[in-house]
């Protein structure tokens, strides 16, 4: 296990539980009571947990695990779908996309597409975002317009959000905006913070077209704050692992499902 997979888990696990022993982590991750010790301390320099005697004590942000240590997570199976993803986009669309790891992924996909490469120096497409590390990787690339809406960064997910958001997403068209959600079931899509939710919707609101991006893992679940419902998707997204009686549910509301 890859060190970043290992912190996602300790995450996970104090996540769920509140509280963590160092020698059952040692025994179930099948590392050392020391590596334990010494990944629990790095967490716990970036304030992420409280170490005690013997093992560690969730602090609120572990419930909502920071960007960077969810990239390990369905790290295949988010490749495949940004690849399918990826081509529905055509040379000259405005494109509005939020933050997450699966739409990171469909981000870089996008940028490295041999056919939307630039010519004549004009760029293939436009592309508008809340992501601060999505315009940060594609910023460099010549062939894309970047469109960054302002706002309040927040940490964890690098997403811009509140009010000031809002004055830039209101005045603009997309043709196609492809969504990260935390879970997508008979409802509708949803995310944990509804300051991000509430960004999400007006992306929604502003493209032709929507396309949902989520692995199997958010299919049937549902999180705090809605997004959009169903009827406002035409098209999800998901690997190859989805579950049929999960998915009917989608294409009987009249959404395209893609497995990737």
């Amino acid at each position: 296990m890859k060190r970043y997979e290992r912190l996602n888990t300790l995450l996970e696990s104090l996540a769920e539980k509140g509280a963590i022993d160092v020698d059952e982590l040692a025994e179930q991750l099948h590392v050392s009571a020391a590596t334990i010790r010494r990944d629990l301390d790095h967490l716990g320099k970036q304030q992420l947990l409280t170490r005690t005697r013997g093992g560690a004590v969730a602090n609120a942000v572990s419930y909502d695990l920071p960007l960077r240590y969810k990239t390990a997570r369905f790290a295949s199976e988010k490749q495949r779908i940004a690849q399918a993803a990826a081509t529905l986009v055509r040379r000259g669309m405005v494109i509005g996309m939020n933050g997450g790891t699966t739409i990171s992924e469909v981000a870089r996909t996008l940028a490295t597409r041999p056919e939307l490469s630039a010519e004549h120096g004009e760029p293939a497409f436009t592309l508008v975002t809340n992501a601060l590390n999505i315009a940060n990787e594609l910023i460099v690339r010549p062939h894309v317009k970047m469109v960054l809406t302002g706002g309040v960064a927040r940490p964890q997910s690098y997403e811009m959000i509140g009010p000031l958001s809002h004055r830039i997403l209101a005045d603009l068209s997309l043709d196609i905006a492809f969504i990260g959600v935390d879970g997508i079931d008979e409802t509708g899509a949803t995310a944990h913070h509804e300051g991000e939710a509430n960004i999400n919707q007006l992306i929604v609101s502003r493209a032709a077209k929507v396309v949902v991006v989520a692995d199997s893992s958010k299919l049937g679940q549902r999180a705090f704050a809605r997004i959009c419902e169903l009827t406002e998707i035409d098209t999800l997204v998901t690997d190859a692992q989805a579950d049929e009686s999960q998915l009917t549910v989608f294409k009987e509301a009249g959404i395209d499902v893609i497995r990737a």
